[in-house]
């Protein structure tokens, strides 16, 4: 065992970090005495105009949810290919003052007509671009329903104010950035987005994708968030706007069979949040159906793989193998737990990730699932068939800290770039669905994953906050990348607390991704090709990349004060208030 590695508990928290049970064992961390927030309001996000609609709203004394909120109703306008009004997200709330954390599950949901072998076809599995455009993928959006449930328990502005800088930019319209242009031309002929009738004409006028720079005004846009604004989250999910949803759904080719009834049916779930201490702090994470989990799997096997002789490429090796031990039981064992067991305490058990870090594989070996149930002498094992799941690069993340210290990660998506290609009242809709494992074999147990009806697909999605011993807030991280999310929040994690970078350094930092046998190195950053080498030297599988996709928006807070960063890879952007005297 690392000599780092002083305790590694599991906390399941319902609603306060100080005053709750350990799951394995008893190692509570007080409390910091609760005083004023010092440091004043921040957030980061994807784009400039979300960080300015954050800015807006905290600048008016707004809870960090205001901000948030109003912030992903203008990623929805101006990075459409990312998420918006017809995906879903994850948000994971801290309060400053009581020390409660939450986690609000608005992911989206499997239609009552969606079946096990819906994406086969005689025997065959679909593949995964005609699955993607296909109505078969859009599942019930989660996000306008987050948005409520978030406000009614944090909220401190007027409702109807988090949607007034969206509606002004849908109306007056906002310059297409660069990278939004670039996403419509690499699509342009590929897929539907430039055939379907609406989006064709929205993103591609006369034929040709939106150039960047040019004036894009969303009226539909506008007048969907007006409606929502004035009548709350029944303006979406019942009426006009939820009969557009049905009709785009239901389209051919490959129509859907989410329903009227599956919108008015969709819930917001209120999920425990999961702590694990690592070294003295305390990372605090979403449960399934998210994969927050694994980011106390990692630091954990990670902190058995290191020590204190361990050179700077020794502890980049170490990362590998224990996202590959992590990525390995992460596919295997979650899904959604109201439709699934998911063994998450077993899974982050100190005896059995010690047991799991000695399993480590050789590069050269493929990476399985553990077995926590035998490691912990328990007779409850659950078999499951291999994960397929194919979960592409797309979503968003913002990280923001309101003035009276209260925080909130946020990771939203519509899973692939521009969802499925689907439009309704000036957004675009979801192709969540493809996020369960699409193949069927009846004669094979099912997979953890696998559609089924009314459930919520797995998710890589990972919002997380770091706490010190004295239940202090130390960092708010998160980022987009399909199944690469779990390496990319864990790199920022480590990079700020093992590898002594500063959170942009982190962030700049090359990602390294090692889910399943073959490792993916970002050569054109940082380190990159030192450690693609180094990796291949050792006997491991490397692909060497040019650029990844992933989209941190990171908060650290340190002795020297509030520091926030923003992934170049993408246009994010931090603002910051300083606090005032």
């Amino acid at each position: 065992m690392s000599k780092f590695f002083n305790a590694f508990s599991v906390v399941l928290l319902g609603l306060c970090l100080s005053a709750c049970a350990d799951v394995a064992v008893t190692a509570k961390t007080p409390a910091a005495p609760v005083q004023g927030w010092p440091h004043g309001a921040i957030a980061t996000t994807a784009n400039p105009h979300a960080t300015q609609a954050a800015a807006d709203m905290l600048a008016r004394g707004g809870h960090a949810v205001d901000a948030v909120i109003a912030a992903h109703a203008v990623l929805g306008l101006v990075e459409p290919q990312s998420s918006g009004l017809g995906g879903g997200a994850f948000l994971l709330t801290f309060d400053y003052q009581s020390r409660a954390m939450t986690f609000l599950d608005g992911r989206e949901m499997a239609p009552a007509g969606a079946r096990v072998d819906m994406f086969m076809r005689d025997g065959e599995v679909m593949d995964f671009f005609t699955a993607w455009q296909s109505g078969l993928a859009v599942g019930v959006p989660g996000a306008v329903a987050l948005y409520k449930a978030a406000h009614d328990k944090y909220g401190i502005l007027p409702w109807r104010d988090l949607f007034a800088p969206a509606i002004r930019l849908a109306e007056d319209g906002f310059a297409v950035s660069p990278r939004l242009a670039d996403m419509l031309q690499r699509l342009n002929g590929r897929g539907r987005l430039s055939v379907n009738p609406p989006t064709r004409d929205y993103f591609y006028p006369g034929g040709v994708p939106l150039p960047a720079g040019h004036k894009l005004v969303n009226q539909a846009y506008a007048d969907t968030l007006k409606r929502v604004a004035a009548e709350g989250p029944a303006a979406f999910y019942q009426g006009p706007i939820a009969r557009a949803i049905v009709d785009a759904v239901q389209a051919e080719p490959l129509g859907g069979s989410l329903t009227l009834a599956d919108l008015a049916a969709y819930e917001v779930k209120a999920r425990p949040v999961v702590c694990g201490v690592f070294r003295t702090d305390r990372i605090c994470t979403t449960t399934p159906p998210s994969s927050g989990g694994a980011q106390i799997m990692i630091a954990a096997i990670y902190d058995h793989l290191v020590d204190a002789d361990s050179t700077r490429l020794d502890r980049k090796t170490a990362f590998v193998d224990a996202q590959r031990l992590a990525y390995a039981d992460r596919d295997h064992y979650f899904g959604d737990p109201d439709a699934v067991q998911v063994s998450l305490e077993d899974l982050l058990n100190p005896v059995y990730l010690r047991h799991r870090a000695e399993q480590k594989f050789a590069p050269d070996a493929p990476a399985v699932h553990g077995d926590p149930a035998a490691v912990l002498g328990r007779a409850d094992a659950i078999t499951w068939s291999v994960d397929t799941t194919q979960e592409a690069a797309g979503t968003t993340h913002l990280s923001i800290i309101d003035s009276m210290g209260n925080a909130v990660a946020m990771t939203a998506t519509v899973e692939a770039p521009f969802g499925s290609s689907r439009w309704a009242h000036g957004f675009l809709l979801n192709n969540e669905m493809t996020d369960f494992a699409r193949d069927y074999d009846a004669d094979a147990p099912p997979q953890a994953n696998a559609i089924r009806p009314h459930t919520r697909p797995r998710s890589s999605m990972s919002p997380t906050m770091i706490f010190d011993a004295q239940g202090g807030l130390r960092m708010v991280t998160g980022s987009p990348g399909g199944n690469s999310i779990p390496a990319y929040v864990s790199k920022s994690i480590l990079g700020v607390m093992d590898w002594g970078l500063s959170p942009q350094a982190a962030l700049d930092h090359a990602n390294i991704i090692a889910r399943g046998d073959r490792i993916r190195v970002e050569v054109s950053m940082p380190e990159g090709q030192t450690i693609a080498e180094h990796l291949a030297g050792l006997g491991y599988d490397v692909q060497q990349r040019e650029g990844e996709n992933s989209g941190l928006h990171v908060i650290v807070i340190d002795a020297e004060g509030v520091h926030g960063a923003a992934d170049k890879r993408r246009e994010g952007t931090v603002w910051r208030e300083h606090a005032k005297p």
